[in-house]
């Protein structure tokens, strides 16, 4: 299944939020918004910096991805970055494709 990582930075109101209900409840509540779409959870931190937290999941496809991204942003509780994350089979697959590329000015 393919996994994905979240970067998401609160807003002022979603750190209001985050200090009445804590961290666990935000973890346990997108472990359980990723059990419902057919993934899950692998990892959830918080962090220093311009990223509050960093979310590594796995869902069934790129669709189900989008979805709970657009969803999460729509919400106005902060922004979400989505990658798309690659395992190391992946990139063997992918270095043995030829593609027929030249650089500019080659």
């Amino acid at each position: 299944m393919p996994k994905y990582l979240w970067q998401v930075s609160y807003s002022q109101q979603a750190a209001k939020g985050l200090l009445e209900e804590g961290g666990t409840s935000r973890r346990e509540a997108i472990a359980g918004l990723l059990k419902e779409q057919g993934g899950s959870l692998e990892a959830f931190y918080f962090a220093f910096g311009d990223t509050d937290v960093y979310v590594i999941a796995t869902l069934p496809d790129d669709a189900t991805a989008a979805a709970l991204s657009l969803t999460i942003g729509a919400a106005g509780t902060g922004t979400i970055r989505t990658v798309h994350l690659l395992d190391p089979e992946d990139v063997d697959e992918a270095s043995k494709k030829s593609i027929g590329y030249r650089a500019p000015g080659a």
